[in-house]
């Protein structure tokens, strides 16, 4: 599967501030990849470089096959992009602004933006500034995705929302996905959302790339163990690098597997704490997983 978007070493500076760097990440087309990190971690710098809203400092970004910095008009009608911060037209009406969007994009689908808007309940005859946040947020995602773009990107559209508002974009978005290809990359740190969204997840911390893969093999090497020790509880001396910080109270102690091996990690754990008398293996969400990352980077 080809690569939508790539970047090869790119960073990114602000006078003395690194806010990206030496950034090599792949979006595979046909994905919907969740770009996360905690705030500040350079996610919507990242984003700002790829749509040449920013100018990289070194390396390259490629979209849709061309070098960011030389997007065509052309290309760029291929491209939906909706940021949490995206200003409106507050005086058009959400009918006056889909019509003035219409102009600039001949793949417009009329028929699939009337859909939109009533699924999204939008009010027609309605000026923008008089919409709460999450419908003038459903508002530009509609003007985004009318056209069929070929690629989508979300810089934390789920910011600030309401649950219901967060599922009624998380559905809209599924519903295009399910007879359209196209690929979506999305910023967000609202991890309840995206796991049911993503396919593909990649993690940034202050700048930097810590991984990048499809969400079931994050999730099948995560997992949070619990062990009950007869007596107090003590982690050895040599503690595995892949192993995250542990936690200890009383006779357990608990940590984060980020290697797990169902044939080989449950006999490493017993080794290494002989006093084991009962140890328990679970499965991780994303948002446990985001949460375990942020807490062993500080």
């Amino acid at each position: 599967m080809s690569s939508v978007i790539s970047t090869v070493h790119l960073s990114k500076k602000f006078l003395s501030s690194e806010a990206v760097l030496d950034l090599n990440l792949e979006v595979p087309g046909g994905s919907i990849f969740g770009y996360l990190g905690p705030n500040g971690a350079g996610k919507t710098t990242t984003i700002k470089t790829i749509m040449n809203i920013f100018v990289p400092s070194s390396g390259s970004a490629t979209v849709l096959g061309l070098d960011s910095r030389r997007l065509s008009p052309a290309r760029l009608q291929q491209i939906g992009y909706v940021s949490e911060n995206q200003e409106l037209p507050g005086w058009m009406s959400v009918d006056y602004y889909l019509d003035y969007c219409r102009a600039f994009y001949p793949s417009w689908d009329t028929d699939l933006c009337a859909a939109l808007v009533k699924q999204f309940d939008l009010p027609h005859k309605q000026s923008l500034k008089q919409l709460s946040r999450g419908m003038r947020m459903k508002a530009a995602l509609v003007s985004a995705i009318a056209y069929r773009p070929q690629l989508l990107i979300l810089d934390e559209p789920f910011s600030g929302l309401d649950p219901l508002v967060r599922d009624e974009l998380v559905e809209g978005i599924l519903a295009i996905s399910a007879d359209h290809r196209w690929t979506v990359f999305v910023s967000s740190h609202d991890l309840a959302e995206i796991e049911n969204l993503v396919t593909h997840v990649a993690y940034l911390d202050r700048g930097r790339l810590q991984f990048s893969e499809e969400l079931v093999s994050l999730q099948d090497r995560f997992r949070e163990v619990e062990v009950t020790c007869d007596g107090p509880a003590h982690a050895p001396a040599s503690w595995p690098e892949a192993w995250l910080k542990p936690e200890t109270s009383s006779a357990v102690i608990r940590f984060v597997v980020t290697d797990y091996a169902e044939d080989g990690t449950p006999q490493q754990v017993r080794s290494l704490f002989p006093a084991c008398r009962d140890l328990s293996v679970q499965p991780m969400s994303l948002r446990s997983i985001f949460i375990s990352l942020a807490k062993a980077r500080r």
